[in-house]
């Protein structure tokens, strides 16, 4: 399995190519051999209900699984698709700036997982996951 380590600037160029992640506007603040630090900057989109103005489940889970997703694009030089992640919800999400930590669980040669936690402005936890990816060489 290749392995090229990827600097911020890369990462940030990668994350941002398709046009989901462009519309999440994530901006790449850290990568080191813990994982890394991304932050989504928030949308008035967000919101699912006008009157208590928390945000959708869906862009959390989102954000988990391209935090997820990078951090190991970060050690292998690409992204990988998703096989299955899991997000779990602990707090709303109110109007604001969002930052994911992700790290690496399991590199495998087929298969990796990686974990993610979401917080708000404030740094509560608002939501956390993991996710298997499939990290083989194309071909």
């Amino acid at each position: 399995m290749s392995e090229e380590k990827l600097t911020v600037e890369k990462l940030q160029q990668l994350i941002t190519r398709g046009p989901f992640n462009k519309w999440l506007n994530f901006t790449v603040l850290k990568i080191d051999d813990d994982g890394i630090e991304i932050k989504a900057t928030w949308r008035e989109e967000w919101v699912v209900n006008p009157e208590r103005r928390y945000t959708h489940g869906g862009i959390l889970a989102a954000i988990v699984d391209t935090a997820a997703d990078y951090a190991i694009a970060a050690r292998l030089g690409r992204p990988v698709p998703t096989i299955d992640v899991r997000t779990d919800y602990h707090k709303a999400a109110m109007p604001g700036d969002l930052t994911a930590k992700a790290r690496i669980v399991r590199m495998g040669s087929q298969y990796s997982t990686a974990e993610a936690s979401v917080y708000d402005q404030e740094g509560a936890l608002v939501a956390s996951g993991r996710g298997t990816y499939f990290t083989a060489s194309p071909k």
